[in-house]
């Protein structure tokens, strides 16, 4: 199978032919990788026409060599520009060079995340005074990630990472009866304007959810990201629970990934496969992204697990 195959089989609960497919919401060590670091938007916007033009594409070549090395089934275009027009223009670039042989994503989320401590009184005021208007608030919120999408997904983007984090490590920020009328029916309109532009959505979010697993699956995401350990997530009951609604992504924990051994990193990768892996619908990373500070060779030892352990 091709990397995009491997990946459509995990998103339709199937088993690749060969090996589990792996991906990251964002890699940030491409420096230390191939010595080279991702275009920022302050660089682009200060370089001349003629340049612009080669920045853009020297960034899109380091999106594809990140996923030719690491053999990723998904590019995640989500580190660099950000301006729409560069994005999109990253986008098209990226889809050109994959061709059909990956799929291609991007980032974006409108529904409720928690908010930080500056804005978590004036969310519980509005929530108790002006419910009515609170909920407009909500639908502008996803209607401005829909379209945000669109011309994304016209310049070549197949997959779609909803990223808003719900939950902390002891459980959601709102209780499950106010999570199903602020966060659900958001979520659920959102995922299904991504299917109607004929996009697969992955849900990410960190911490505890399984106070909120049930709702959060009912709004028929293709994947669910990152089944997070520090949260204290267990792969395998999810994957028990719900192995047969939707993808799991996860979750090599990112914790012992920053500090932890080699040796500590290939146990735990080997325990996230054995709880993830068997009867497919599964896509092998990390428990967020591998950020900057991660050592190398940590993440590279994850993904010589994946080599070893994780064919089918």
């Amino acid at each position: 199978m091709t990397p995009k195959e491997r990946a459509i089989a995990a998103f339709k609960l199937q088993e690749p032919d060969d090996i589990v497919p792996t991906f990251e919401l964002q890699f940030q060590l491409s420096e230390e990788l191939l010595g080279r670091k991702h275009l920022t938007q302050q660089e682009l916007d200060q370089a001349s026409p003629t340049e612009r033009d080669r920045l853009l594409h020297e960034n899109a070549e380091l999106y594809v060599a990140e996923a030719e090395r690491l053999d990723y089934s998904i590019v995640s275009v989500t580190y660099g520009p950000s301006k729409p027009e560069d994005l999109a223009k990253t986008v098209s670039l990226v889809k050109q060079m994959v061709g059909n042989d990956r799929l291609v994503a991007v980032g974006s989320d409108g529904t409720l995340a928690i908010p930080s401590g500056q804005t978590m009184m004036d969310l519980v005021g509005q929530i108790m005074d002006s419910p009515d208007e609170f909920r407009k608030r909500l639908d502008r919120g996803v209607d401005a990630s829909l379209n945000y999408i669109r011309p994304l997904r016209d310049a070549g983007a197949e997959v779609v990472l909803m990223w808003s984090d719900y939950c902390f490590n002891t459980g959601p920020f709102l209780s499950p009866e106010m999570f199903s009328q602020f966060v659900t029916p958001y979520l659920a309109r959102q995922t299904e304007g991504f299917h109607e532009m004929g996009m697969y959505a992955i849900k990410h979010t960190d911490g505890n959810i399984m106070p909120v697993l049930d709702q959060i699956i009912s709004t028929k995401p293709d994947a669910l990201h990152s089944i997070d350990p520090q949260g204290g997530m267990d792969l395998g009951e999810v994957k028990r629970l719900i192995g047969d609604k939707v993808a799991l992504c996860g979750n090599v924990h990112c914790g012992m990934l920053h500090s932890g051994t080699v040796e500590e990193v290939i146990e735990d990768s080997k325990r996230a496969l054995a709880q993830g892996k068997p009867g497919g619908g599964f896509f092998f990373t990390t428990s967020n992204t591998p950020f900057i500070g991660m050592p190398l060779q940590n993440y590279l030892a994850m993904l010589d697990v994946r080599m070893k352990y994780g064919k089918y």
